[in-house]
């Protein structure tokens, strides 16, 4: 898998089906480009974009499990 991904790609990766993954790229909740009638994700973009979902979601976990 290269580092731009399909709307089907990106669901396999996030274990979610394609069409959550198409409702939330219609509606800006994660990191899209739409290429004609295409949506394309940049792999290293939906990793940061993740990662700063888990940091909002599990702040107080992330910073006990530092210590």
């Amino acid at each position: 898998m290269g580092d731009i991904m399909t709307l089907e790609e990106v669901a396999e990766y996030l274990k979610l089906k394609p069409q959550t993954i198409y409702t939330w790229a219609q509606g800006g909740k994660i990191p899209a480009v739409k290429l004609g009638k295409e949506w394309r994700f940049r792999k290293s973009v939906i990793d940061k974009w993740f990662d700063n979902h888990m940091d909002e979601k599990f702040v107080n976990f992330l910073d006990q499990d530092s210590d």
